[in-house]
């Protein structure tokens, strides 16, 4: 979510919109260095309101791709069809004790937290939610990671992938969510599960995750190898346009807060 399509990028660069957003949102980095497959061994047995976005119980949809729905835009690097609740799996491995794949029911098995957050998006809209979760100490309590381990990489269903250093995957704003303004967190925007992290572009939230590992070295994501998108995914000072407020408006860069909007008046 949050993330623009690479021909729509080009289409920007031939209006001329392409400048206001260089100037505000992007930073250039390197090429990733994608990391294998391996075998996940065991499994665990334990167990608001945005503008114009009800949820409920999600009904997969045939294929996803970019829409422009009010209130809050669905983003995805690519158009694919996803896998139902009772199809997705999460493998959790990598430089870890206890590797593990859960299901959608051993989710609720971690302790619950909700905050309400505005995520922000590089093509420089914004939109608030209240999201459901657990926090990464919790899956990582379950899992017991080496102390080896620097960084988090994601893989998801549509073939995205980024990374998180450890220490920002364990920050109190980096949730890891499964619901969605009371209800579950549809497909749309990144169920069963995604990462929400705050104080950087959606890009750096990923959606829909399979995979994750544990690991020493970095895995540059997807967007920075090929755009003008930062690794780091740092919201920068600029301009903002929030889909479920009147703008537009200036930032001063980090997480997205305003006065009037979901994220302060509840959390």
């Amino acid at each position: 979510m949050g993330e623009l399509g690479r021909r729509d990028f080009l289409k920007l660069l031939a209006g001329g919109a392409a400048f206001y957003l260089l100037a505000g949102c992007f930073r250039k980095a390197g090429r990733p260095t994608v990391a294998g497959s391996p075998t996940v061994v065991g499994g665990p047995t334990a167990a608001g309101r945005a503008t114009a976005v009800v949820t409920a119980t999600p009904i997969t949809p045939a294929v996803l791709r970019n829409e422009n729905r009010p209130g809050f835009y669905i983003r995805y690097f690519r158009p694919f069809t996803p896998p139902s609740i009772g199809e997705w799996r999460l493998k959790v491995e990598g430089l870890a004790k206890n590797p593990v794949e859960l299901d959608f029911d051993d989710l609720k098995g971690f302790p619950f937290v909700e905050q309400a957050s505005r995520l922000k998006c590089v093509e420089c809209w914004s939109a608030a939610a209240k999201w459901g979760g657990f926090r990464f100490a919790s899956l990582m309590e379950l899992v017991k990671p080496s102390p080896k381990v620097k960084w988090v990489h994601f893989y998801c269903a549509d073939g995205y992938y980024e990374s998180l250093r450890l220490e920002e995957a364990l920050h109190e704003r980096t949730l890891l969510c499964y619901r969605m303004n009371e209800g579950l967190l549809p497909p749309e925007y990144g169920g069963p599960l995604r990462v929400l992290i705050p104080s950087k572009y959606g890009y750096k939230s990923p959606k829909l995750i399979i995979r994750m590992e544990f690991a020493e070295e970095e895995l540059v994501g997807y967007w920075p190898s090929v755009g003008p998108y930062s690794a780091d995914g740092d919201i920068l000072p600029g301009l903002d346009h929030p889909l479920d407020l009147k703008g537009p408006r200036k930032i001063p860069g980090g997480e997205v807060v305003y006065p009037d909007g979901l994220e302060s008046r509840s959390d």
